[in-house]
């Protein structure tokens, strides 16, 4: 079957790719269930922007009209913005039925990494990846992701997993599936909203130019699966450990209590944080989110 009936790659990031220039994949769950109109759409374009006065590519990535798009216009993405919510949240399983029935969908990172894969781009910034969830192990809720990081060569710059997540769980799955989980001049996994979380990642790296040698590396020796940079959310905008935990155990008190599961969890717990915190955990993510565009730029340049 030929891949280009449901592969859609911009003519920029063709010719960037091409040329050997560096491109930055971007995911569009971030845009459609991250956050609301229009401040969802001024995001996506914002880091865009950032990624451009690094010196790389952009490639906001996205289902539309049963097409995995690799670098959505400025008007897809303005039509994921103001569809939002009713956009099709999609990971890997969703992947058949989307593209087959020709609907839109909205990639996780999971579904991110597999188109930009499949168009040559080895670079994504997000983000938080997803995780083990806490009561995993009665629940067996665990994301796509990680399983997705263990299979694609594609290296994600994240600010670590979310702080909804079980993350010492969530560390011991990526070493299982050996996936190197890299701190970017940390040797502590950052938790989303804080710099803080009480666990180690494998290795501390302290410069663009390390981390894409390491990688480099890893596909020269055709390892398989992807590798995760932790970026700690900027100091000056990360919220304080002890106030940010209080207010997502109540999240997930009430989560549960309403007996929501599966894929629902995630924007449903961000979206019930940000009303805890009065807009604070919304303006944290949005300052990580470009943090983290910043340093994939400069990662894909030194690749």
């Amino acid at each position: 079957m030929n891949l280009e009936k449901y592969l859609q790659v911009s003519q920029e990031v063709r010719e960037a790719l091409a040329a050997g220039k560096p491109v930055v994949a971007l995911e569009s769950t971030i845009i459609s269930h991250g956050m609301p109109y229009p401040q969802n759409v001024e995001t996506a374009l914002n880091v865009e922007r950032i990624i451009r006065e690094e010196g790389a590519v952009p490639a906001t990535i996205a289902i539309i009209g049963g097409k995995m798009v690799v670098g959505c216009s400025r008007e897809q993405i303005e039509y994921l913005g103001r569809k939002g919510l009713e956009v099709t949240k999609a990971s890997r399983r969703d992947l058949p039925v989307l593209l087959s029935r020709g609907e839109d969908g909205a990639t996780t990172v999971t579904t991110t990494m597999i188109a930009a894969s499949l168009a040559g781009v080895r670079v994504f910034a997000t983000g938080g990846i997803g995780g083990v969830h806490r009561g995993a192990e009665t629940t067996m809720d665990i994301s796509a992701d990680l399983e997705e990081l263990a299979e694609t060569q594609v290296l994600v710059v994240c600010a670590g997993a979310k702080s909804i997540l079980d993350l010492g769980l969530t560390l011991e799955y990526l070493e299982t599936k050996g996936v190197p989980v890299i701190g970017y001049r940390t040797k502590e996994l950052p938790a989303f909203y804080t710099t803080r979380s009480g666990f180690a990642v494998d290795y501390r790296l302290d410069t663009p130019e390390e981390i894409a040698n390491a990688f480099r590396v890893k596909l020269a020796c055709g390892l398989r699966g992807g590798m995760l940079v932790t970026n700690p959310i900027p100091e000056q905008y990360a919220m304080d450990y002890d106030y940010i935990n209080e207010n997502i155990n109540a999240a997930i008190e009430e989560c549960n209590r309403l007996g929501i599961k599966g894929k629902q969890t995630t924007p449903y717990l961000l979206d019930k944080i940000q009303k805890l915190t009065g807009g604070e955990s919304l303006k944290a993510n949005i300052q990580l989110v470009y943090n983290n565009a910043r340093l994939a730029a400069g990662i894909a340049k030194a690749l």
